[in-house]
Parts: structure tokens; sequence; C-alpha cells
């Protein structure tokens, strides 16, 4: 399981001996490139991980990081150094693809933490009740109903204009619904960022619930975009 560094480790560089911690990039003495870090992705940008970041800073770090760690620039270096160079980039690319989105920056956060987030806590069946959020247990019911009444139709070749409309409007519902959902999230951010650890507890149970919606309102939006497009 993914846990969070209480602190740096530190390490020594291995061209200089200068010691410094194990999140680093480029030892901060003599500026060598180092071995893949430890910690977590926010250590890579040096950010302090927290829910709400600086996107703009996010991003000035990824491009700033990304051209000194270049493959052209190590051409004449040490085989290890360009090895280096190759992993500290995918570490970089997957750290930064992850941050920068809203959710999965989430997601990652609070699995870092502990939390049990993902299909294979959720349940893969979208079908089963006990899965499906309470308040949308009728409408789930009646849309999969719907999209298979379209499936079928088209397969025969017909056309129903009404049935049509009725999932386009389903559709725009549910898109509104996953508004509401990353509004909610991003209220939850500040208490985690904010909060002691009783108020992150209470912040975290209810994001790993809203993330659960989440998904399976995101399921049902994609299975009728699927339909429609068919």
């Amino acid at each position: 399981m993914l846990k969070v560094l209480d602190s740096a480790v530190p390490v020594a560089c291995w061209s200089c001996a200068v010691a410094h911690n194990d999140a680093t990039l480029f030892c901060p003495h003599c500026s060598k490139i180092q071995p893949p870090p430890g910690g977590d992705y926010f250590s890579v940008f040096g950010l302090v991980p927290q829910l709400d970041l600086d996107l703009g800073m996010l991003e000035h770090q990824f491009h700033k990081l990304s051209r000194k760690l270049h493959p052209d620039r190590f051409a004449r270096a040490q085989e290890n150094e360009k090895q280096w160079s190759l992993a500290d980039t995918a570490l970089l690319n997957d750290a930064y693809r992850t941050l920068r989105n809203p959710v999965r920056r989430t997601e990652y956060l609070l699995k870092l933490h502990g939390a049990e987030i993902g299909e294979e806590h959720a349940g893969k069946d979208r079908k089963d009740p006990s899965r499906v959020p309470a308040d949308l247990l009728e409408e789930a019911f009646d849309l999969n109903m719907q999209l298979e009444e379209m499936r079928m139709a088209r397969k025969t070749g017909d056309t129903d204009p009404e049935l049509q409309s009725s999932l386009e409007q389903a559709k725009k519902k549910f898109d509104g619904l996953l508004d509401e959902v990353d509004r909610d999230l991003r209220a939850q951010w500040k208490v985690w960022d904010v909060g002691d650890e009783n108020a992150r507890q209470e912040a975290q149970k209810k994001m790993v619930a809203l993330l659960d919606r989440r998904r399976y309102i995101n399921n049902l939006v994609r299975d009728v975009t699927d339909t429609l497009a068919t």
C-alpha cells in the first residue's frame, strides 16, 4: 500500500557524496542527476501534499524539470546517468498526469493515506443494486432499460426519436450530477488541506463516497454516449 513518507530520507549523492533528501531529481550541491527518487508524486515537484494545488506552478515546474531531464542533455554522460534520465522522465510524466487532474489527484492522495478507492473496492457490476447510490436507484434502472431498448432497436434497424431524446435528456441530467459531485469534492479539499487529523478523517470518508458516486454516474454517462453514438 502506498504511504506518504513522514520526512525525506537523507542519501549521499553518487557523484559528490554530499547528503541530500531522496526526493531530489538533481543534487543541490553538484547538480548531477540522481536515481529515481523515493517518496510520492508531490515530492517530485517539491510540493506539500495537498488537494488544492497551484496548477500554474505545477506546470511551470513540470516544463522546467522536463527540460533538465531531456535525454539529449545526457548524450555524452555516463551510462547510469542516461538510464536515470529516462527513468526520471517517466516518473515526472506520471506524476504530472496524476496531479494536474483533480479527480486523479484526489484519488492518489487519499490512497497514500490508506483509502480504498477504485472498482476493485466499489464493485464492477454497475447493475448490482447494492452498488447504486440510493437516490439514483430508480433512475439508473429506467436508464438501463432504455439503453437496452435502444440497442435492440439499433440491431433491427429501427429508429425511435422519442427514446433518443429521452436518453439525451438523461445524459444532460447525469452530466449535471457529475458537476455537483465535483463541486462537493472541492469543498472537501478545503477541509482536508487545513483540517486537523479528525477533520481529515471525516473529509476522507466523504471524498471516498463522492468518488464512488462519481465513478458510477460517469459510467452511466459513458454508456449513454456509447449507445447514442452507435
